[in-house]
């Protein structure tokens, strides 16, 4: 491996004393702002039908970037996110762009407009790593209002030759993970049900095109991802608008934002009889 910048093989070194004892997160963070000077560094476990967890987090004082995480992303923004949608997909570990696998209309989507734009990213890498069966790692690194500006290609060219490492590393150190969850099917049941409470009765697919459309799908790409034609899509966009009443994409996202916050509620819950 070629010489890292920043002497950043210090810091790699000292990550690997760590791994498997407290203050290996805050070594890996100390390798990463020396390798590629990121403005922040989020961990997440995800698990099928659970809000993600977060092994580990760190920003600027004051920066806006976790500032809903908790209450928002947890709370059931994170089903319409793009690395979840990897997690489903169960890609092979390594290094994503959010740039690169973000859906077509990404920034035109409630979910952008309503929870991603207030972080100030402006640009995210992120390793993907299975420490665990039905566990899939996302190390997030990001750049936001911070710095205001992308990774450059260096940056970028440095997170691709490290990649294998930082996998090894993250799914070695985080490999106790148990693989608590319930299938991605059970999102959608949830939904249909607590439409039904209110006499709004879907089809799955047509809760599956909704949150597809909440993505930041185009008609195109929700056509590919189901594997039907464009028309088709069309045709149950149109079903699901007048079966909800509904003529925007804003009022779609006012609708189903607090159905998936209620499944953070219901997990919670779950855990605590369990305990």
């Amino acid at each position: 491996m070629r010489a890292q910048p920043n002497c950043a093989e210090e810091a790699l070194a000292e990550a690997v004393r760590r791994l498997g004892r407290p203050g290996f997160d805050s070594a890996l963070w100390a390798w990463f702002h020396r390798a590629v000077a990121p403005d922040n560094l989020i961990v997440l476990a995800y698990r099928d039908g659970v809000a993600p967890q977060v092994m580990f987090r760190h920003s600027a004082p004051g920066s806006p970037v976790f500032g809903q995480l908790d209450s928002t992303y947890l709370g059931g923004a994170y089903l319409l996110d793009p690395y979840h949608a990897l997690h489903l997909a169960r890609v092979p570990p390594g290094l994503y762009r959010l740039s690169d696998v973000a859906p077509d209309a990404f920034q035109r989507s409630r979910y952008f407009n309503d929870y991603y734009r207030q972080t100030t990213l402006v640009d995210e890498l992120t390793f993907v790593a299975y420490p665990a069966h039905g566990v899939t790692l996302n190390l997030c690194l990001g750049r936001d209002g911070q710095s205001r500006r992308p990774f450059e290609a260096r940056a970028l060219e440095t997170c691709q030759r490290i990649s294998p490492v930082v996998v090894a590393l993250a799914e070695g150190h985080w490999s106790g993970l148990a693989a608590a969850g319930s299938p991605p099917e059970a999102v959608t049941r949830q939904i249909r049900a607590r439409l039904a409470e209110a006499d709004i009765r879907l089809t799955p697919r047509q809760v599956e095109v909704a949150l597809l459309i909440l993505q930041g799908h185009s008609t195109a790409s929700i056509a590919l991802q189901l594997q039907i034609s464009p028309q088709t899509v069309k045709v149950f966009r149109r079903q699901l608008y007048a079966r909800c009443g509904l003529s925007s994409q804003a009022e779609l996202f006012g609708l189903l934002m607090p159905l998936l916050g209620e499944r953070k509620e219901s997990q919670a819950a779950e855990a605590r009889f369990r305990e």
